[in-house]
């Protein structure tokens, strides 16, 4: 257990996540030729549409062996748009690995991931990408850290050279330099001199790394008590003469208690720097072991594992990528989900490669494997072996909370430890290309929200569209190409069709009369209503029928369904555009009915009444409003601001939380179309934001007109 290492790779956009991870397969001898995201020929980027437009979407799990380590690696998207990829990985990994653009240092989404992880508080180590760049700049990159991630760097290399001149490290532990002579264009990288550093070679060098290895000394004294004693205790003369395991051993400690992250170097694209970033990983992150979960003691041996990703394969239906965090797991065997409740059979056992998989006999605690055959399961599932250990385990969680009883809700929050997904911020609606196809289109859909539990897709009841509600533009027109990609569907995107309501001015009076003989029966209907607004709080689409007490003395039973029916039926479409009528209250004045008259005809009459008299009483258009929440950094604030009262939205409140502000506003829906892309771009990417229906408010003159217009054709 202590030789698995479980490891992300995080970072922002276009800092080198894949082509790091590459570059770890190559020197550990899983793949025979480098490749290159910009040729599309990466191993975990093998989806089309990741090779085509050279970013990573889906996480892609990939799993190698270092110096008898076993490394179980997951590489995650950057993108704001696929969030949730990043969190449902970091939920089962034990330490993560940063990566950071050298020139740029620490961008917007290094610190949406980096809060991530803190959240779920894993370990996690730094590596300084891009040495060879322009503008790279080592100092600069440690100093942004220093300061907006606000934790504490342990410099464990120093680059030599920088951008141009980059050509090597020196390990500031071990003191040795490590520089790669390139002998060729195609040098690979695999050969590299490691020697002692002397002072003869370069004295300049010589005194930085001294003074690095003092100032890391005292950092971790600082941190460490262990460590302290043994410096104060035997070294305090000469800090040379620490040896470099208990340093190691100093440093590892250091970064599992997430007091501070060690700072490693490199260049993944030109092939340096890599391996002793592969020794970092396996000295100084966590093994599973090294980490507690609260619900793994009510387990003791028995099974317990987590269904992190779910992917289609055409051949074998769903993969369902596990991590096991006690028991273990065999093929062929049946397992009980505890979140589905039911029991389900697994028929294999795959080591995940990217998109090509090694079968394996069994699956042993603090792995990650992807399992065929789980038809049900998706992602943030609890599998355990059978339904008695999921009550025995939960019998024990109760025992230990102290003999209270505690409803079984709460019993079971300790076994589960799902995986949050954030509120879509991005709406559209999605249409096949005929009838015919919106079976098949509901079915890919439904696989693909089994993949990807941060689309939503939901049924408009008020104009009866399919709703696509994402993360952002990108993930949306991702998930367009796929259906077309994968299930041949060539659907279309529109934009969302704003489901307006009507309602009335002013109370109105209005009679009508229906005169009609058809075959030997006339029927004859006079009815007199009056409307009026209801002035009531809450909104209500369906009318309030009331009867004049002359009328009610010699109204027929049978004769108010047709009456109520014929009211309603008015109100479905209003007499302006065509959208529910709400809040209104009618009154029937007085009816004379022929006896031979059916009831269809008296509700026609009664319809067509309510048509006349609600044009008479002047209609008025309501539109949604969205109470929106938007988190931002206070320099964001006023850009924020600005835009939001462009978007006639009203500002309701700014709550402090944390470094950020807190806004709290209500902004009409129609308004807030493609408002992730703006807000994005306005606060370069650090906001977030969440959108929900507050209620219905009227719409001013101009823009009723305004929308007529549009409505008509006008415009």
């Amino acid at each position: 257990l202590c030789r698995i290492r479980n490891i992300g790779i995080m970072a922002h956009i276009d800092a080198g996540k894949t082509t790091t991870t590459e570059r770890m397969l190559y020197y550990s001898g899983y793949i025979r030729t480098l490749g290159d995201v910009d040729d599309g020929d990466t191993v975990t980027d093998f989806m089309v549409q990741e090779r085509e437009r050279g970013i990573t979407i889906q996480s892609a799990a990939v799993t190698f062996d270092w110096k008898d380590y076993r490394i179980n690696l997951i590489d995650t998207p950057g993108h704001v748009d696929f969030t949730v990829e990043v969190e449902r990985c970091l939920r089962v990994l034990d330490g993560a690995v940063a990566v950071f653009d050298a020139s740029a240092g620490v961008e917007a989404q290094t610190l949406t991931v980096w809060r991530q992880a803190d959240k779920h508080q894993i370990p996690r180590i730094c590596f300084l990408n891009k040495m060879d760049k322009n503008r790279a700049s080592f100092t600069y990159a440690v100093e942004s850290i220093k300061q907006k991630l606000k934790t504490k760097p342990l410099l464990l290399q120093l680059p030599i050279g920088e951008a141009k001149t980059f050509r090597g490290l020196v390990d500031i532990v071990t003191k040795e330099q490590i520089i790669w002579k390139p002998t060729s264009d195609l040098d690979d990288g695999k050969n590299f001199e490691q020697k002692v550093l002397l002072e003869a070679d370069d004295p300049n060098l010589f005194q930085e790394v001294q003074d690095a290895r003092n100032t890391l000394i005292e950092q971790i004294a600082d941190l460490d008590d262990e460590f302290a004693e043994l410096v104060l205790g035997d070294y305090s003369e000469n800090f040379d003469l620490i040896p470099a395991d208990k340093l190691q051993s100093a440093i590892r400690r250091v970064t599992l208690a997430q007091k501070a992250v060690p700072v490693v170097c490199g260049s993944a694209l030109k092939n340096k720097g890599v391996q002793p970033l592969l020794d970092a990983i396996t000295m100084y992150l966590p093994a599973p072991n090294e980490r507690s979960y609260e619900f793994l003691q009510w387990y003791k041996d028995d099974l317990c594992a987590l269904a992190f990703k779910v992917l289609h394969d055409k051949c074998r239906g769903p993969l369902v990528f596990v991590r096991v965090y006690s028991g273990s797991l065999k093929p062929q065997s049946a397992v009980y989900n505890i979140n589905k409740s039911c029991t389900e059979r697994m028929s294999r056992l795959l080591l995940p490669f990217a998109d090509q998989q090694i079968e394996i006999p069994s699956l042993m605690p603090g792995n990650i494997a992807v399992t065929v055959g789980l038809k049900q399961s998706a992602t943030g599932d609890t599998i355990v072996s059978s339904k008695a250990s999921a009550v025995a385990a939960a019998r024990r969680a109760g025992r230990d909370a102290g003999g209270e009883k505690r409803s079984t809700s709460d019993v079971d929050s300790l076994l589960l430890a799902g995986v949050e997904i954030p509120d879509p911020v991005f709406f559209c609606t999605i249409e096949p290309p005929s009838v015919a196809k919106q079976q098949d289109l509901d079915n890919a859909l439904s696989c693909l929200q089994r993949e990807d539990p941060s689309l939503k897709v939901k049924l408009d009841p008020d104009t009866g569209q399919t709703i696509l509600c994402g993360m952002g533009e990108l993930h949306i027109d991702i998930i367009h190409d796929r259906i077309k990609r994968e299930y041949g569907i060539e659907t279309y995107l529109g934009p969302l069709q704003i489901a307006y309501r009507e309602t009335i001015l002013n109370a109105a009076q209005t009679t009508d009369t229906l005169d009609k003989t058809v075959g030997d029966k006339r029927h004859f209907v006079t009815a007199e209503l009056e409307v009026r607004p209801r002035l009531g709080e809450r909104a209500t689409t369906k009318p309030v029928v009331e009867y004049a007490a002359s009328v009610i003395e010699v109204l027929p039973k049978e004769l108010q369904g047709a009456i109520e029916n014929g009211i309603t039926n008015s109100c479905i479409q209003g007499p302006l555009l065509g959208f529910p009528v709400q809040d209104i209250d009618v009154t029937v004045q007085s009816l004379t009915v022929h006896p031979d008259t059916s009831h269809t005809m008296i509700s026609a009459c009664v319809s067509r009444c309510m048509q006349k008299a609600l044009k008479k009483a002047g209609i008025q258009i309501l539109e949604p409003l969205m109470n929106l929440e938007i988190t931002v950094s206070e320099d964001h604030l006023s850009a924020a601001l600005a835009d939001l009262a462009q978007r006639r939205g009203s500002v309701q409140e700014i709550q402090t939380r944390q470094d950020n502000k807190v806004v709290v506003a209500v902004v009409p829906l129609a308004e807030t179309m493609g408002y992730s892309t703006v807000l994005r771009s306005l606060t370069s990417g650090s906001a977030t934001f969440t959108l929900e229906l507050a209620s219905y408010q009227a719409l001013n003159s101009q823009e009723q007109s305004a929308l007529l217009q549009r409505r008509m054709g006008l415009v």
